[in-house]
């Protein structure tokens, strides 16, 4: 599992000209699956990117976590994250999970992460999505497992 996590001020991820999800401050999560992921996988991604302390403190210190702030987190299906471009010209997604195997990771993944977190907005598997995000710092982050 690949996590690209953003910090943003606010977010949106529309398809067409319908808005699939909005947040304010948090994380926009571009999220993608390999075929090895599995539920002890996704739990540990949970973990770590809701126990993550990067915004700051009163001393102006990376030091408060997504809670700690009641930020949001906007997620973004995103298989290129598995593209493989060393060779030849175009990608190889060939260690990026097959539809039928990672929407129901994704789907996993979603609803961990909304058990846990009071607001969390998605984008649809799949879909043709524009992302829209204002940097916070910046500040971004690769997380795999």
């Amino acid at each position: 599992m690949r996590v690209l996590l953003q910090r943003v001020t606010k977010a949106d991820v529309r398809i067409g000209d319908r808005t699939s999800g909005r947040i304010d401050r948090g994380y926009v999560l571009l999220v993608g699956f390999t075929h090895a992921d599995t539920a002890d996988t996704i739990e540990w991604m949970v973990d770590k990117i809701l126990g993550l302390r990067l915004f700051a403190d009163a001393d102006g210190k990376m030091n408060l976590s997504l809670a700690e702030i009641g930020g949001g987190v906007l997620v973004v299906s995103q298989f290129t994250l598995y593209g493989d471009a060393a060779k030849g010209r175009r990608p190889s997604f060939l260690q990026a999970a097959r539809p039928e195997v990672a929407v129901a990771l994704y789907e996993a993944f979603l609803l961990l992460l909304r058990r846990r977190n009071p607001v969390v907005e998605s984008g649809e598997f799949g879909a043709m999505m524009q992302v829209s995000l204002v940097n916070d710092g910046p500040v971004t982050l690769w997380l795999e497992r």
